[in-house]
């Protein structure tokens, strides 16, 4: 599992915990992890591809 796969795994879980208390900060806190592992994901990925290309030449 990957550094933004563990960020927006972290976020459902508050999400959901905020959902059952009724805890809107936890809720949000949630959603801010999830979008944070999606933006780790996508940087990591545009690196790696970044990475093949260099190494083609």
């Amino acid at each position: 599992m990957g550094d933004g796969s563990a960020d927006e795994y972290k976020g459902r879980v508050k999400e959901a915990a905020g959902d059952l208390t009724g805890d809107q900060e936890l809720k949000d806190e949630g959603k801010v992890d999830r979008a944070t592992g999606k933006v780790k994901d996508a940087v990591g990925g545009a690196a790696d591809k970044l990475k093949h290309a260099l190494r083609k030449d």
